[in-house]
C-alpha cells in the first residue's frame, strides 16, 4: 500500500494524470489569452512548454542513454538552427525573437531548444504508433513486409507533421510576440521547407535510436497543442 503511486490514489494511470495536467493548462492558456487578454498569460509560455516536458519524462517507460541522447541532440540541433537562423537568416529566413520566452542565448530563448524536442517526440511517437496499427491490421500490406518503406514513412510523414503544426503556431506565435518577421512580417515559405529539412534530419535520429516508443501521452500531447493553436489561429 505504501509502494502505491500518488496517482493511483485518484484512479488515473501516469498517462491520464498527465493528460489531465496538459489539457487543464492549456485550456486555462486559451481562456486567459482570448478572454481576459492579459499578458501574464503570454509570459508563462516557457514555463508551460517546460511543465509539457516534465510531462513527457514522466509518462516515458524504461528511459535509458538512447532516449536522452535524443533529447540532448534535439536541444543542440535546436538552439544551433535557430542562431544561424536569427543571424544570418540563412535558415528559416529573416526573424527574431521577442522578450517573452525567457531567458535566451544570443538571442535565442532557451525553452525553443526544449520545443524542438517536444515537436519531434511528440510526431515521432505519433507516427510510430499510427504505423504500428496499420501494419498489425494490415499484415498483407506492403507497409508491414518493407522496414525501408515504414522507416521512410515515419521519417517523411512525421516531418510533414511537424511542417503542419509549425504552419498552425506561426501566426499565433507572431501575433503573441514570441518572434517576428523581418520587412512586411510575411512568413515565408523557406521557413517550412527548413522546418522539414530539420525535422526529416531528427526524425532519422529518433529512428535509429533504440528507446520504447509506445509513449500515449505524446500523442496525447500533439493532439492538444494542435487544437490549442488551431483554435487561436482562428479566433485570436
Amino acid at each position: 500500500m505504501h509502494n502505491q503511486p500518488f496517482f493511483s490514489f485518484f484512479g488515473l494511470s501516469k498517462i491520464q494524470t498527465a493528460t489531465f495536467i496538459a489539457l487543464l493548462f492549456h485550456i486555462i492558456g486559451f481562456v486567459g489569452i482570448m478572454f481576459f487578454n492579459n499578458p501574464f498569460f503570454v509570459k508563462t509560455t516557457s514555463i508551460n512548454l517546460l511543465l509539457m516536458f516534465i510531462l513527457l519524462l514522466y509518462t516515458q517507460t524504461d528511459k535509458n542513454k538512447s532516449f536522452y541522447i535524443l533529447i540532448a541532440i534535439c536541444f543542440i540541433v535546436g538552439i544551433v538552427v535557430e542562431l544561424i537562423g536569427t543571424k544570418t537568416g540563412l535558415l528559416f529566413g529573416n526573424y527574431s525573437y521577442g522578450n517573452v520566452l525567457g531567458p535566451s542565448v544570443s538571442g535565442v530563448p532557451l525553452i525553443i531548444g526544449v520545443n524542438w524536442f517536444i515537436v519531434i517526440f511528440c510526431c515521432g511517437i505519433t507516427m510510430t504508433t499510427l504505423l504500428n496499427k496499420l501494419s498489425s491490421r494490415l499484415i498483407s500490406a506492403e507497409l508491414s513486409d518493407s522496414p525501408k518503406i515504414k522507416v521512410a514513412s515515419l521519417v517523411f510523414d512525421g516531418a510533414s507533421l511537424a511542417v503542419f503544426f509549425d504552419w498552425l503556431m506561426e501566426p499565433v506565435a507572431v501575433k503573441l510576440g514570441y518572434w517576428k518577421w523581418a520587412g512586411n512580417g510575411e512568413i515565408p515559405l523557406y521557413n517550412y521547407v527548413c522546418w522539414f529539412a530539420v525535422s526529416i534530419g531528427l526524425l532519422f535520429l529518433f529512428n535509429r535510436l533504440r528507446f520504447d516508443k509506445r509513449n500515449k501521452f505524446a500523442v496525447h500531447l500533439l493532439l492538444i497543442q494542435v487544437m490549442f493553436f488551431l483554435l487561436l489561429r482562428t479566433f485570436l
